[in-house]
């Protein structure tokens, strides 16, 4: 009862009034100059950490300044792992909607509020000035970070929305390799790179972020006027811990699609790939292992019926793999949710004709569905009332709506070695204007 009260009330209003909870604190002294002595009252070093290991990364951030041994402790793997563990428990889900401004085409994102009684609403836009001009895609979230990736260029950073830390990756320094063609007999020349169908994820064995991402490389004839295009691939890995990328072998599949919001599950990303023709497509499971950094290949199970006349997207789903699965046509769109656990795999739910949805965004908490509909505008299927409602953040305003992704990530004090974000040079932080959402 004590912990719990502690809790709730350091964190009113974001508040903390030392001399009040100096019991706390290690080594307080009282002023000299006080005539009466308070009764002194401490708790264990260990309790006293359980109990911030509870608080937000907000409150947390602000109590660095209280002493040198919290600042400290905070930083400790341990204390950090608990605090994560603590939001995962709780599932104190953080909802993050990738939209592009109406106005200046650049991408942006709108925080929405967590819970579900405020109807999701907008509490503020997060702008990025170090991707201006730049359509950067979203991957992740692993222990409550993010990374940003433009597929165009190479060009991608690692953010801790929370702590808010941010860190520029280098350029890959890896050979581009040359291309010769036996039809043309000659060596065609490097037309265009592109960087695709990243994942981001944790290395358990040597306590390491990294990223992984497929590089398409476009060659053509310069002596041509209307050159055809040859293609060649190559796989790049960055580990956080070095600083550096290095090039991995290529699977003889490449992934196809796109993911919900995260393609990442305890040590392993997965992308949807296929292989076959046309009216003769197999759906496969492309994975990849951040530990031994090896591929392979898994099935997609029978029950997404005929390949082409359904939609598979991968997806995270109450911290396993899933997939949602709908038709390719029709005025009516069904849903079927199936998650796999220990390589098995079972419905979880089914939601029956539902008119004008396009597509599925992603969850939110307690197996909320967020949807994109004809008008592209953000949709909520209340999985306890099986209730359909428009959620009100006026995605009219915006451009390329229906690039529209719904991104969820837990608090977290991670560090990744970057700097605090530069409102000129990473990320500008505008608060919502009015309950409306218009910005």
């Amino acid at each position: 009862m004590l912990l719990c009260f502690l809790v709730k009330v350091w964190t009113i209003d974001d508040t903390y009034q030392l001399p009040f909870y100096s019991f706390l604190l290690p080594n307080y002294k009282e002023n000299q100059n006080s005539k009466m002595q308070r009764p002194r009252f401490e708790l264990p070093e260990a309790l006293v950490m359980e109990i911030l290991s509870k608080l937000p990364v907000k409150s947390l951030t602000r109590f660095n300044c209280v002493c040198k041994y919290w600042c400290s402790s905070f930083q400790t793997p341990h204390f950090i792992s608990n605090n994560y563990h603590n939001n995962l428990e709780n599932n104190n889900l953080n909802l993050l909607l990738s939209r592009c401004d109406g106005n200046t085409f650049q991408r942006y994102f709108s925080q929405l509020s967590n819970e579900k009684y405020q109807n999701y609403i907008v509490k503020q836009n997060i702008h990025l000035p170090f991707f201006r001009n730049d359509l950067p895609y979203v991957y992740g979230a692993c222990h409550g970070l993010l990374c940003l990736l433009d597929p165009l260029k190479d060009k991608a950073a690692i953010w801790n929305p929370s702590t808010r830390e941010f860190k520029i990756l280098p350029p890959s320094s890896i050979q581009r390799p040359p291309y010769f063609s036996p039809f043309e007999e000659t060596y065609l020349t490097l037309d265009d790179v592109d960087f695709d169908h990243a994942a981001f994820g944790f290395d358990s064995k040597t306590d390491d972020y990294k990223v992984i991402r497929f590089v398409t490389l476009t060659f053509v004839n310069s002596e041509e006027q209307y050159p055809h295009p040859h293609f060649m691939y190559q796989v790049e890995l960055y580990s956080l811990r070095s600083n550096s990328w290095q090039e991995i072998p290529c699977p003889d599949y490449k992934p196809t699609g796109t993911t919900l919001g995260n393609n990442y599950v305890d040590g392993i990303c997965y992308w949807k790939t296929e292989t076959g023709a046309y009216l003769d497509f197999r759906g496969l499971i492309l994975s990849f292992d951040m530990g031994n950094e090896k591929f392979s290949i898994l099935p997609i199970p029978e029950f997404v019926g005929s390949f082409p006349e359904y939609f598979v997207n991968l997806l995270v789903f109450n911290g396993s793999l899933g997939a949602i699965v709908y038709p390719t046509e029709g005025i009516d769109t069904s849903f079927d949710l199936w998650v796999t656990s220990e390589g098995v795999w079972t419905k979880q739910f089914n939601i029956k004709s539902i008119s004008g949805v396009v597509r599925p965004l992603g969850f939110g908490k307690n197996g909320d569905l967020f949807l994109r509909d004809t008008n592209d505008e953000v949709l909520l299927f209340d999985a306890s009332t099986q209730e359909l409602k428009e959620l009100q953040i006026n995605t009219y305003l915006d451009h390329f709506r229906f690039t529209i992704s719904l991104h969820a990530y837990l608090e977290s004090l991670v560090r990744i070695n970057g700097i605090q974000e530069n409102i000129e040079k990473h990320v500008i932080r505008q608060p919502a204007r009015d309950a409306s959402n218009e910005y």
